[in-house]
């Protein structure tokens, strides 16, 4: 019997091989974007001592009875890169290593890597 994997599992095993290859050390962290259906997260990690360093995200909080905005389009995902350079900056970090989660390099996560770039992030 043939079993057909989900495009969760494929992305996951993508994933899986880019991290064999991408450390995020003190000097030179991971940048990893992770990407849901209505938001988009970044973090920087430093895989020597297992730390996440600096994050962001598109969720915003809202009040009781007002409409939750969506992050999942590519406006936000250039706000989030914004973000995470400004707060990595503010850490002192300068250069980073670019991990994008098995996800395909294109729209929104390619908006935030080309933000983050414009903001000052090396990778």
């Amino acid at each position: 019997m043939i079993t057909k994997s989900s495009k969760d599992q494929t992305r996951q095993k993508v994933h899986s091989r880019i991290r064999k290859k991408v450390l995020g050390t003190a000097e030179r962290p991971r940048l990893n974007v992770y990407r849901s259906v209505n938001h988009i997260y970044a973090q920087v990690i430093d895989d020597t001592q297992g730390v996440t360093l600096v994050s962001a995200t598109s969720v915003k909080k809202v009040g009781k009875g007002e409409k939750r905005p969506t992050g999942g389009n590519v406006g936000s995902a250039k706000d989030v890169g914004k973000m995470i350079a400004e707060r990595a900056k503010q850490k002192g970090i300068e250069k980073v290593v670019f991990d994008r989660g098995g996800y395909l390099y294109h729209g929104r996560i390619k908006a935030l890597a080309d933000a983050a770039r414009e903001a000052g992030l090396k990778f």
